[in-house]
This record gives C-alpha cells, sequence and structure tokens, in this order.
C-alpha cells in the first residue's frame, strides 16, 4: 500500500470521525492579575464546532486519493 492510499484512508476515517463528533470542547486558563502573591486566573471552556461540509470534503478527497493511488501511472 503506498503513501497516498494510506492518505485517503486516514482523510476517510478523519471524514467520519468529524461528522459523527460534530466538534470538540477545551478549556483554556488565563491569568488575569497578579498582585504579589495573589493571582487570579480564569477558566474559560472554549467549543469548536467541525463544519460538515469539512467532514463530506474529507470523504470526497480521501475517495478520491483511494482510487488515484491505487492506478499505476
Amino acid at each position: 500500500m503506498n503513501a497516498t492510499r494510506i492518505v485517503g484512508i486516514l482523510l476517510i476515517v478523519a471524514g467520519i470521525a468529524g461528522l459523527s463528533i460534530g466538534g470538540f470542547s477545551f478549556t483554556k486558563e488565563t491569568h488575569q492579575a497578579k498582585l504579589g502573591p495573589l493571582e487570579l486566573s480564569v477558566k474559560e471552556r472554549e467549543n469548536v464546532n467541525i463544519p460538515t461540509w469539512a467532514g463530506v470534503a474529507a470523504i470526497v478527497v480521501g475517495g478520491i486519493l483511494l482510487v488515484v493511488g491505487g492506478k499505476k501511472g
């Protein structure tokens, strides 16, 4: 199996994962103020949505790479 087919399979898997999960979230810690030994910090929860078109595009491009990667030129 050559590198083009491996990348195609990875894109298909990533596209399916993106469509099924829909997004992810993470916690970002920011330091607002530091006054001597006292430190005020704030934790913010950030949400990142994965667009549907990005998941579909990854699946399509992965499928194209699988077809093209399978041909000997």
